[in-house]
């Protein structure tokens, strides 16, 4: 039995999700008797999420789900100072243009994890905190929120503390960020009666200090509610991958790399990923887990096409599920593997192996590259390759018209003659 009374609560208790909360009971009593209005804040500094945001994306989509309010906002306001958390250095700014491009971008993944469209209540809100921190006066704003905010305790927050520890500096801009993290929960509640933030839980001590400027600022009694980070079973960081991040935007990374990722999760894994990252019920996600040896494969794919299908949609899940079946199974040539385009003329010419390996993003460098052709983990037209300075031409190209590129079992790229 859960010890929950609410649905939400219950779901991300039983899924894995809490890692901390401010106020457990009040917290639970709230969102069991009444529609909750919540936040996540997603600062701009990329065109794409990427997996590493997934967590957190999916706390929204429960929350929704549960009968809940999710807001998810856009920090078009704080992208143009940047999160100092644990970071090791400054970010680097960025214009407004670029925070907006981003913006843009961005909001064509949440489509796929909330609804915006259920009526006034029910529906999620996009909302961009530009819209009260862009126009704020700064003396007035010092006069009225900035007072109540006391240096030595944001000395003693962890994500600064880390920075001051290895005497890195922290700036006074990104030292404001705190400042307007906090604001931006108050005047979400002022605003659109949010009483929830949610987050990862490096952002602990941001929505601590919004629940104390709220108190100062005679809101209701607000709630801070953070889910670990995550890191695999080795020790990874979610949301990287050996060639680079694991983008959620289909234009940055292709849809079968996307499933592929998920393919290749670690045996240790499978079952928090399961309960994580798909809808599937608890009973599935049991019987999944239970998997062993090559039956856990199964898992795997199970995993990679359910987590794929919530976010590019079911048809091309099952797609990139088949392409990996036929290109694993078969030995068969599928146009929906990644392709790169090379010029007719720089075949006639040749492209040394080296130089089309790191082209192809399966290695950053040519001395990366170079090691794993000696390594005999590189192939053409599925035959392996050992002389690093061949050259690949126009004799490669198949009848298929294209020139398949191989790194291992796993990593394939159709090269095109364009």
């Amino acid at each position: 039995m859960s010890k929950f009374k609410s649905d939400f609560l219950h779901i991300l208790s039983e899924r894995g999700f809490i890692h901390q909360m401010s106020d457990e009971t009040g917290l639970d009593d709230l969102l069991s008797k009444e529609s909750v209005t919540a936040y996540i804040g997603y600062d701009p500094t990329a065109s794409s999420l990427h997996v590493g945001h997934l967590m957190q994306i999916m706390m929204l989509n429960w929350f929704q789900e549960t009968g809940h309010q999710p807001i998810s906002l856009m920090g078009g306001g704080t992208g143009m100072v940047g999160d100092p958390s644990f970071k090791e250095e400054a970010r680097k700014l960025m214009t407004i243009d670029m925070i907006e491009d981003n913006i843009a971008s961005i909001k064509r993944c949440f489509a796929h994890y909330l609804d915006y469209d259920k009526g006034p209540k029910g529906g999620a809100l996009m909302i961009n905190n530009a819209e009260w921190l862009r126009g704020l006066n700064y003396l007035e704003f010092l006069r009225d929120v900035g007072r109540h905010f006391s240096v030595n305790r944001m000395l003693s927050f962890d994500s600064v503390k880390t920075r001051l520890d290895r005497e890195q500096s922290l700036s006074f801009l990104e030292f404001n960020y705190m400042i307007l993290q906090a604001y931006d929960f108050v005047e979400l509640n002022k605003r659109y009666g949010c009483r929830l933030q949610m987050g990862g839980s490096d952002q602990w001590g941001n929505i601590i200090n919004g629940i104390d400027l709220g108190h100062r600022m005679d809101t209701p009694q607000l709630y801070a509610l953070t889910a670990p980070l995550l890191t695999t079973s080795s020790g990874a960081k979610m949301g990287k991958s050996a060639s680079g991040a694991v983008w959620l935007n289909a234009d940055l990374l292709p849809i079968y790399d996307f499933w592929q990722y998920w393919r290749n999760t670690e045996d240790a894994d499978v079952a928090r990923f399961l309960k994580l990252f798909t809808k599937l019920p608890m009973d599935e996600v049991a019987r999944l887990a239970a998997l062993g040896g090559a039956e856990l494969n199964e898992a795997k794919k199970v995993l990679a096409t359910e987590v794929t299908a919530i976010l590019h949609g079911r048809q091309a899940a099952e797609e990139a599920a088949e392409t990996a079946r036929k290109t694993f199974e078969e030995g068969a040539l599928s146009d929906n593997l990644p392709s790169i385009e090379v010029t007719t003329s720089e075949l006639e010419s040749g492209i040394g192996l080296l130089a089309l390996i790191v082209k192809a993003g399966l290695a950053a460098s040519n001395g990366e590259a170079r090691r794993h052709v000696q390594g005999g983990a590189v192939k053409i037209n599925d035959q392996g390759v050992t002389d690093e300075r061949m050259s690949i031409g126009a004799g490669e190209v198949t009848g298929d018209g294209v020139i398949k590129l191989s790194l291992g079992k796993k990593k394939h790229i159709l090269v095109r003659p364009v």
